[in-house]
Formats: C-alpha cells, structure tokens, sequence
C-alpha cells in the first residue's frame, strides 16, 4: 500500500499535467502552454505566477511527446569556429537568449574552423532535431548545403553579409572593415606594412581582410607582397610567432594590421619582449575589439564588430521562417573603427617639435584606456 503524500510534499512530477498548474494560477492551459513556449506574448506578472507554480508543483514538459504529435522540436543549433574566444561567447549568448523568449532551445557546437568539422557538427544537430542552423562564413562543405536543401533545414551566415547570396546573411563587409584600417594607417603617413592573420584556406572572412587591405594600399601605390602576409592559428602565440616572422624579412614594417584581436595581444606581447616601444617604432592594430582591448598598454586600435546584435538579428530570422512569418533574407550590420594609442604616425615623419604632438596623439583617445575615437564603416 502506498504511503499517503505529506502535506507540502511535491507530487511525482509525472503526475502533474498543464491544467494542474493552470488551475494553480487561475488561467487557461493555452496561456500556460504559451508561457512555456512564447513567453513573449504572455503578460510579465503572470508569467512569473506560472513560473513559481512549475516550481512549487514539480512539473516537468514531456517534449519528446510534444515532438512526436507536432513534429516541431523547437530547437535550433549553432555551429560557431571555437568558444575560446569572446567574441563568439557574445554572439552565443545572444542568440541563446532571443531563442529561450521565443521557446526554442539552442544546441551550439565548434568547428575549430575546419569546413569539414562544420559538416559533421552540423549534421549530428540535425539528427538531434535542430530545426534551423546558424552558421559563420560563407565557405561551407557542399555536403552540408545539400544536406540543408534536401531536408530544408533554414539557415542563415553570421559574420558575413552577401546581399547577392543565395545563402542568407546578417553581418558585416569584412573587406570594408579591414579597408578603414588600412586607410587610417596610410593617412598616418605608414608605407610599410605586415600582416598576421588566420588561415587562409576555406575561411572566406580571412580572404576579404587580406583583400580589404591590399586593395586599398594598392589604390595608393602601396604594394604589399605575399611575403609581408603571415598566416598564423588564433591565439597569442600565433600572434607572437607571426610578428617574429614579419621583423625577419626586410624592409620591416612600421604598421601591423592582425586580422584578430587575438593575434593583435601576441603581437603585442612579442613586442614587450623585444623591448620595442609602441607605437613609436611600430603600430599595431586589431579587429573585434574584445573587452581586453580597451585595457592594453597602450590600448587597442581594432575594428568593433557588432557580435552581440548579430546573434540577436540571427535568431529573429530563424524564428521568422520557422514560424511562417516573413523576414529579409540579408540585414547588414556596421562595424566601426575604434582608434586607440597603440597606432601613430611613423618614426620617421616625426620631427624633435612635432613629437610631443604625436605621443598625445590627435585622432586617438582623450578617455584613457576606456575610451577611443571611433570611425564608422561606409
């Protein structure tokens, strides 16, 4: 004979049903059903009601039912190159949240920047439900795309915008980004210039960096060789190494343009190493513009990337396409050109009255290692 329930005492979770805790609140199953579900459209304070009757009752959804008699698993997944770095954390962190208000589950995995890595995370999300994708980039495995097609399976590219792709985007023109840098540093008067970067191979965000720059000091007559171009994993080390690579070669550049903000750090802690002073001998700029940038000595110049709305625009498309609604298949986002103390006019245009001038430096920040003038992207 079962033992009586004490007074207080939480039933079986199995045992308690949505009308339970409707009755609980005072409100229909559907609002509950809603709360669960789209707690957007469901009223705040009742919300929380509904919330703490879950709680105090023990109730627990049954989704894989719920799965089984709609066929909607309400789940998307993300497959992002590595959760090491910020950037990426914010875009997830974005996107994880837009999805909970709008009752989907997120599923992230990484794939270390490797197309078919991509591929097989991608597919195992699939099979584990994910009814859309959000991916990064524009090079993708044609496995994958043939798998998306074939099951029609949404997806959209983050980090990237494309208006003229099939493939939907929301992100930003990574060749328009990388070309304000090099403008800047040309405009300081840089002739000489390095760059440290990811790998090239299948990582099209890599590819229209380098082309945002080398297009842009070519417009000026300024080549920049293949020799001067350092491919380099992301992280300080490889920042390290690439700039030991660039000072090997002749003639040595006055300006580092690192296709990451990681890589930018190592640079800078090579240099720290070396005892070379920046950006009096050299200038180094970035691009994400991490928390840490602000707080380097000297501090940053990089390229601010939108990480956080770009999670947010991702997850409104998903969820309009998987809920029947309509939504454009590209939004563009703008980057901007943060201006800090690690970049400056060369040594050699700076002359004994103009160098105190240019230690103040007069497009950089006034705000101490928090702030930086910005320039936005056109």
């Amino acid at each position: 004979m079962a033992k009586p329930r004490k007074r207080g005492q939480k039933s079986d979770p199995g045992a308690i049903r949505l009308s339970d805790v409707a009755r609980r609140v005072g409100c229909s199953t559907s609002t509950v059903s809603r709360a669960l579900t789209m707690p957007a459209v469901v009223n705040e304070e009742v919300r929380a009601r509904i919330h703490a009757a879950i709680a105090e009752l023990g109730y627990l959804r049954n989704n894989a039912a719920g799965a089984l008699r709609t066929r909607r698993t309400r789940t998307i997944g993300a497959v992002i190159p590595t959760l090491d770095h910020a950037i990426y954390a914010r875009l997830v962190e974005t996107l994880q949240n837009a999805a909970g208000e709008n009752g989907y589950s997120l599923l992230v995995t990484t794939s270390n920047f490797e197309v078919e890595r991509e591929w097989r995370q991608a597919r195992l999300l699939v099979e584990r439900g994910a009814e859309g994708l959000v991916l990064v980039g524009h090079t993708h495995a044609p496995e994958l795309m043939t798998l998306l097609a074939v099951k029609q399976i949404p997806f959209i590219n983050t980090y990237t915008y494309r208006p003229k792709s099939a493939q939907s985007s929301v992100g930003f023109d990574n060749r328009a980004a990388s070309a304000q840098i090099a403008q800047y540093l040309y405009e300081l008067g840089h002739r000489q210039f390095g760059l440290i970067v990811g790998f090239r191979k299948n990582n099209d965000r890599v590819k229209d960096r380098i082309d945002g720059v080398v297009e842009t000091l070519a417009a000026h007559g300024v080549e920049v060789p293949e020799t001067a171009i350092v491919e380099e994993p992301y992280s300080i080390e490889g920042g390290r190494g690439g700039l030991r690579r660039l000072l090997e070669g002749t003639p040595k550049p006055t300006a580092v343009i690192c296709g990451s903000d990681v890589l930018a750090f190592g640079a800078v802690v090579e240099c720290d190493e070396r005892g070379i002073e920046i950006p009096r001998q050299l200038s180094i700029a970035g691009f994400d513009d991490l928390d840490f940038a602000a707080h380097l000595r000297p501090a940053l110049t990089t390229v601010r990337v939108p990480a956080a709305e770009m999670g947010k625009r991702a997850a409104d498309y998903l969820m309009a396409q998987l809920d029947g609604k309509p939504h454009a298949a590209h939004y563009p986002l703008d980057t901007s050109l943060i201006l800090r103390q690690s970049t400056a006019p060369p040594r050699a245009m700076r002359s004994a009255r103009d160098a105190p001038a240019a230690r103040k430096g007069p497009m950089r920040s006034r705000k101490g290692n928090g702030g930086g003038r910005r320039r936005k992207a056109v």
